[in-house]
């Protein structure tokens, strides 16, 4: 089961939730440095760590009430107060209390295949969007809703009639896939509705960093334009350590770009999730 941690603060601006964190410079500068890394997730989270305040996109009020001497930016800190809680999706099972899970290597299943410039009203249409994932079952009925909106030329639908689940665990895109709004429901509704995987030759920012964000499904970017080679009820498996898609239909290997730092995040759950596992902020039970 998923959890929605809702407030509908900005995630970038942190505002009075970060009124505390301001009295104790480094630990401010450690929950920056992973903040900036979703803004930015083609950064590798080391290099945040070592850049400096004046390399790094942050906002500048996050900065403007501290001393020059604290902006080295640095992840050693172990803690950061727990009142931060912007609006993300994460993995209960991922919660910093439980055993670390082995990380999830490869997935295999069915994929469905999409074209070009799939935006977020394609994915889930904004009709949708009053429909609360904290709740179990609004959450299964916003996955019932996912890739509603594609045109009437896809004549297999992404989810059948009449239910909640899709049977195509990977989804193959082209060129853009995630264009339009920044609504985190996007990544959100496919994962709910069963999907683990979207390859795409290029993705949106906004919707490859919520992807990353809520922790819902891994934002894979192709070599090639795989959807003009894979068609809809392919038998396919990702191999995340050997960065490749297996279509076992047409007996075909294609090499997909590494997921980097962005690969832990989304396996603990989230951004909020990640941070409590590696002890960056409290865990619920602390």
């Amino acid at each position: 089961m998923y959890s929605w941690e809702c407030n509908r603060t900005n995630l970038f601006s942190l505002r009075e939730h970060t009124l505390s964190i301001f009295s104790n410079i480094p630990k401010m500068a450690a929950f920056s440095s992973t903040i900036t890394f979703i803004q930015n997730p083609k950064l590798s989270i080391s290099a945040v760590a070592s850049a400096t305040a004046s390399e790094l996109p942050l906002p500048h009020s996050l900065f403007s009430r501290c001393s020059i001497k604290h902006r080295s930016i640095s992840l050693t800190a172990k803690s950061i107060t727990s009142q931060a809680s912007p609006l993300t999706v994460t993995r209960a099972a991922a919660d910093a209390s439980a055993a670390p899970s082995s990380a999830a290597t490869s997935f295999h299943g069915l994929c469905y295949v999409v074209g070009d410039n799939i935006d977020t009203d394609q994915i889930i249409p904004a009709e949708y969007l009053t429909l609360v994932p904290s709740n179990p079952a609004e959450y299964e009925k916003l996955g019932s809703y996912a890739l509603i909106g594609l045109p009437a030329s896809y004549e297999t639908r992404f989810i059948e009639p009449n239910e909640t689940k899709t049977k195509y665990s990977i989804l193959i895109g082209g060129d853009n896939f995630g264009c339009g709004s920044s609504r985190e429901h996007a990544p959100v509704a496919l994962g709910a509705a069963g999907a683990t995987a979207v390859i795409a030759e290029s993705y949106a920012r906004i919707f490859f960093r919520n992807s990353v964000a809520t922790g819902e499904i891994y934002p894979l970017e192709s070599e090639v334009r795989i959807c003009e080679e894979c068609r809809t009820g392919d038998v396919v498996t990702i191999e995340l350590a050997e960065n490749r898609l297996i279509n076992h239909t047409t007996g075909k290997d294609y090499k997909l770009k590494p997921i980097g730092d962005a690969g832990p995040v989304i396996e603990a759950g989230g951004i909020f999730a990640y941070a409590r596992k590696t002890g960056m902020i409290p865990s619920h039970s602390a």
